[in-house]
């Protein structure tokens, strides 16, 4: 039973790196972030809390961005940074 045990846990280890090196996990991201509470928009939209890197002078190393991966949603991006 522990060998299985320990099969188990590594297996999910592995497929993990596997999984975070695929998409770069991290790599690229701007490692600044900031949270917002969720709010309503003047037209009644509900926009629910999130998370987002912090403002500088490019979008290339934001969540969203292509080739960069949110750690907190494990969405992989897919935006072309406008500059």
């Amino acid at each position: 039973m522990l060998k299985l045990a320990l099969v188990f846990a590594l297996t999910t280890l592995s497929a993990g790196a596997v999984h975070a090196q695929s998409y770069g996990y991290g790599t690229g991201s701007n490692p600044s972030t900031h949270s917002s509470s969720g709010y309503t928009r003047s037209n009644g939209t509900y926009v629910a809390p999130y998370v987002a890197t912090n403002p500088n002078n490019t979008q290339r190393d934001n969540y969203g961005t292509s080739g960069n991966y949110n750690p907190y949603t494990g969405a992989v991006g897919h935006r072309t940074p406008r500059y």
